[in-house]
């Protein structure tokens, strides 16, 4: 079993007594059973004072995995990580932290860019919504020989305590001869949700990264964008879950791509 920390290193709200800005390294275990805090002034703020606060840490027990959520952390952690051979790993998704976090009151949302267009090169050639059964959806595709294939254990529907009869939204994009590539792109962005936005025109957003989001189609016809809506009631009612499919074409033979996704926790 992976030991997993979740890190935050970024400017304090609070000052030192003369008024100087301060630094504060927070990590703690995906429950909260550890907890480590250390401060440092600005000045100080690098990656050796980090990796020795993350030795002093961990003492004997090094973490496998720090995931980082700020996207102003992670190049100081990443070379404390590689001076310590611990994997960082970039991740929305570090709800003990964030709640941390909110208990301090401290600041945790991101600055997020406006969304920009998939390269041209990449779209497909078509796309609907879809759903699957939740209790079909892993055994439908963790077996099957698929290049970009994403799976986490945390989103599987059995540890979130769906019903098997729930039915899971999604998306699937037929790429043609471009699918492959879509997919390896997709999977290069490192995907976290995919959103319908109303607009002018509405359109699909895919979050990825720790702050990068692409709009990945726009529509302006009334029937799709009702669609969509029932694609967001049921990702409500799917506790956020939802899936991307990449495939060439609509015989269900072969498939580039297959990623379960959840909608972020817009508390944490």
């Amino acid at each position: 079993m992976s030991l997993v920390w979740q890190a935050d290193f970024y400017r304090s709200p609070q000052q030192d007594a003369a008024g100087q800005a301060l630094w504060e390294l927070l990590i703690c275990n995906v429950n909260r059973s550890f907890e480590y805090v250390a401060t440092c002034f600005q000045s100080e703020a690098n990656s050796s004072w980090l990796t020795a606060q993350i030795q002093q840490a961990a003492g004997e027990n090094l973490p496998d995995v720090i995931q980082v959520f700020r996207p102003q952390s992670l190049s100081l952690m990443e070379v404390a990580g590689r001076n310590l051979g611990i994997t960082v790993e970039p991740q929305r998704r570090t709800s003990a932290l964030k709640q941390w976090l909110q208990e301090k009151k401290y600041p945790i949302a991101i600055d997020k860019p406006p969304p920009a267009p998939l390269p041209d090169n990449l779209w497909g050639e078509e796309w609907r919504f879809a759903t699957i059964a939740a209790g079909d959806l892993v055994d439908l595709f963790s077996d099957r020989p698929i290049p970009m294939l994403s799976v986490p254990e945390s989103l599987q529907p059995i540890n979130l305590g769906l019903a098997s009869t729930i039915a899971v939204p999604g998306v699937i994009i037929y790429g043609g001869r471009r699918s492959l590539r879509l997919a390896q792109w997709i999977q290069q962005t490192r995907p976290v949700s995919l959103n319908y936005i109303a607009g002018a025109p509405d359109g699909l957003v895919l979050e990825a990264g720790l702050a990068d989001r692409w709009i990945v189609v726009t529509f302006e016809d009334a029937e799709v964008a009702a669609a969509a809506k029932v694609y967001e009631q049921r990702k409500q009612q799917s506790r956020g879950l939802h899936f991307l499919i990449v495939q060439p074409d609509d015989s269900g033979m072969t498939y580039s791509g297959f990623w379960l996704l959840q909608a972020e926790d817009k508390n944490l």
